[in-house]
Parts: structure tokens; sequence; C-alpha cells
């Protein structure tokens, strides 16, 4: 068996577990960069991907207490309807696996998390200052914040598979600036992620598009990295990982849009 796709599946699981965030930012550039996947077959195996390696983190963030769950019902009333939506054009698109501009949009979506990702710190405490200022104005709007940028990600997500986990993460700390510790915040967006993930894939999975014997060596690695990365992420504050794969997908998005 060729061990390189199990050691990718590893390192992402090990970032996903221990940040909650990196699992389609990761994994897709990887599959597209490193092992010259084409787009639609990245995208479409990296969600049922993400869905199952997500699952495993979730479970140990669940029975820690660490997911808010009126969060992510908000989030999923703009998620899962926004990629149903996708997911039908994509079954019902022939030829959907010859776009050529998925490239550009994977390379988009990873370059805005990037930025989410760098400026977390900045864009927290301007939101907790805004709460902090008119927390009346700011409580009122956090509802309907919360359904449209889980719209956004569902659009991202279904399209591209990235964004579930990262730009997920640094709507939730803006959104909600005091609510989220930084082990709820985990917890809360991998589970926000999981429905999400698996119902993107299903179109992809309809169309023929999952390659499985490629997602069986990607979980392989993936399932014991992710419980290490639980472990260790439960230890320690996840903060300096994130600007360090902040920089690295800077560089990945770079490359996915100039190529």
């Amino acid at each position: 068996m060729d061990w390189s796709y199990s050691a990718a599946g590893a390192l992402t699981g090990f970032v996903v577990g221990m940040t909650g965030v990196g699992g389609g930012a990761l994994m897709t550039p990887l599959l597209l960069i490193v092992f010259g996947v084409a787009p639609v077959t990245a995208i479409a195996t990296d969600l049922w991907f993400a869905t199952i390696t997500k699952l495993v983190g979730a479970w140990f963030h669940q029975k820690a207490g660490q997911v808010d769950w009126q969060v992510v019902r908000r989030l999923w009333l703009g998620s899962l309807p926004m990629a149903f939506g996708v997911v039908l054009w994509v079954a019902f698109t022939p030829g959907v696996e010859k776009l050529d501009w998925l490239n550009g949009a994977i390379g988009l979506v990873i370059l805005v998390t990037a930025v989410g990702l760098i400026f977390a710190g900045p864009l927290q405490r301007l939101a907790r200052s805004r709460r902090l200022g008119k927390p009346a104005q700011f409580i009122h709007l956090q509802p309907l914040l919360t359904v449209t940028g889980g719209a956004l990600l569902g659009l991202a997500v279904a399209l591209t598979s990235v964004g579930a986990g990262a730009l997920g993460a640094v709507m939730l700390l803006y959104i909600y600036p005091l609510r989220m510790t930084p082990h709820k915040l985990v917890g809360t967006d991998l589970v926000h992620a999981i429905p999400l993930a698996a119902v993107a894939g299903i179109g992809y999975l309809f169309a023929g598009l999952v390659d499985f014997q490629m997602l069986v060596r990607l979980l392989i690695g993936s399932i014991p990295g992710v419980l290490v990365g639980t472990y260790v992420g439960r230890r320690m504050d996840p903060k300096w990982l994130k600007l360090a794969l902040g920089c690295v997908l800077t560089l990945i998005g770079l490359k996915l849009l100039v190529n």
C-alpha cells in the first residue's frame, strides 16, 4: 500500500483534532498540489474524509460538554439548505467534473480562510469592544449573523470542501466574542461541520466522483491523528498552531490562484 495518503491523513487529522480547523483547507490542497488529484475528485473525497474524521473529534468534545448547541442549530439553519442547493446543482449538471475554475475557487476560499486565521485575534478584540459597547444591539443581531454566516459556509464548503472549520471558527469568534472559549469553539465548529460536509458530499457521491480507495487510505491515518490531536488540544492553547496554519494556507492559496 502507498502510505503517503495515510501520512497526509494523519497530519490533517492531528490539526483538526487539536484546532477544529484545517480539514478541507489542508487536505484539499494536499490532494491537488502534492498528489495531483483532479479538483472535483479532491473536493468529493475530502468532504467524506472530513465527515468521518470530524465525527471522531466531535464525539470527544461533546462528552466534555464543549459544544454550544444553540449556536450549532443557528449555523445549520443557514448552511444545510445552501449546501443542499449546491448538491442538486452538482448532481444534475452534466460535465461538472470538467469545471476548470474550481482550482481558483479553492485557492480564493483558502486565502480568505488564511487571512481570517491570521487576524482572528484582532477581529475578536474588535467584536468584543462592540459587544461591550452596544450589548443589546449586538445580541439582537447575533442570530441573524449566525444564520447568514452559516449560509456562506454552506456555499463555500459545497463548492470547494473548504471553510467549515477555519472560516467557521473565525465567524464564531467575531459573532460570539465573549461566549466562545477556545475549547468550546473547537467543539461547536466540529459538530456544525459534520452534517454540512455530509450533505455537501451527497451530490458528489451520486455523481460518482468520490475515490473510495483514496478515502480509505486517508482515514487510516486521520482517525488516530484526530484522537492524538484532540488529546493534545485539551492540554494547550492551539492559537500558535492556527497562526502557523494561516501562514501556510496563504502560500497555498496564492499558488492555487496563480496556477
